[in-house]
């Protein structure tokens, strides 16, 4: 039995664990006590999110299913199905009534979002190149934001479906978003070693944060006998060029 996803209760008095084999488990922070174990999935949870409140908590498995337990007792309220691969990531809305979960589609990511209360579907973010791997909400219901295994971002309206803006944010795969606390900011990483900042609201790109790579800054403006593949190949390492000379 593995280990796989970690999250702390909002009051930081429990610890949910993904596992491999046996669904979630509890544990209680002071004593270690395993007041309930979720052990109707029999599948891998690979992400693990407490409602707002900390009533709830989701899971996402390997057999595409987001399972929702009552937080008190470890009951199993939902099972939400739909997604035709491992459910690689889980968002609360804000008010934490809507649950937004990635995945691997057909034709590329699926993202959908599901009204916990009546456990629904309500609504497909369409037009994901590659798998959905972050998802994030804004201040309030209606902006979530996805990041794809393309490196890039997304914003969407959550009532209408509609995507609101489309940013380059890293040059593979977004493995983590994070909202600021005070919900202006939003922060983006990847696999190409960068953390990005953003405004939330209007997508502007405010930072970029990375430890110097091997050709950081280094100018290879100019300089003859490399072939387009080698001067990107550098760009990726951190050499610059400026294009318009």
């Amino acid at each position: 039995n593995l280990f796989y996803a970690l999250a702390w209760s909002p009051d930081g008095e429990r610890l949910a664990v993904g596992t491999s084999k046996h669904g979630v488990q509890i544990f209680e922070s002071k004593t270690y006590h395993q007041p309930w174990i979720g052990y109707e999935c029999l599948t891998w949870i690979r992400r693990v999110v407490w409602s707002p409140d900390g009533m709830l908590l989701a899971g996402g498995g390997d057999d595409g299913i987001v399972y929702v337990w009552d937080a008190t007792d470890g009951t199993l309220r939902h099972q939400l199905a739909g997604h035709n691969s491992m459910v690689v990531s889980l968002a609360w809305s804000p008010d934490g009534t809507q649950l937004a979960s990635g995945s691997r589609g057909i034709d590329g990511g699926e993202l959908f979002i599901w009204d916990v209360k009546n456990g629904y579907h309500l609504r497909v973010m369409e037009n994901h190149a590659g798998i959905v791997y972050a998802v994030a909400w804004g201040t309030n219901e209606d902006i979530l934001v996805s990041g794809d295994d393309d490196g890039i971002l997304r914003w969407w309206n959550v009532q209408s479906g509609e995507c609101l803006l489309v940013r380059q944010a890293h040059m593979n795969r977004i493995q983590s978003l994070s909202r600021s606390p005070d919900g202006t900011k939003l922060a983006s990483c990847g696999n190409d070693g960068a953390i990005v900042i953003w405004d939330l609201q209007s997508g502007e790109h405010l930072q970029t944060l990375r430890r110097d790579r091997p050709y950081e800054r280094l100018n290879i403006t100019g300089i003859r006998g490399l072939t387009e593949a080698q001067k990107q190949a550098l760009r990726i390492l951190g050499a610059i060029e400026d294009v318009h000379m």
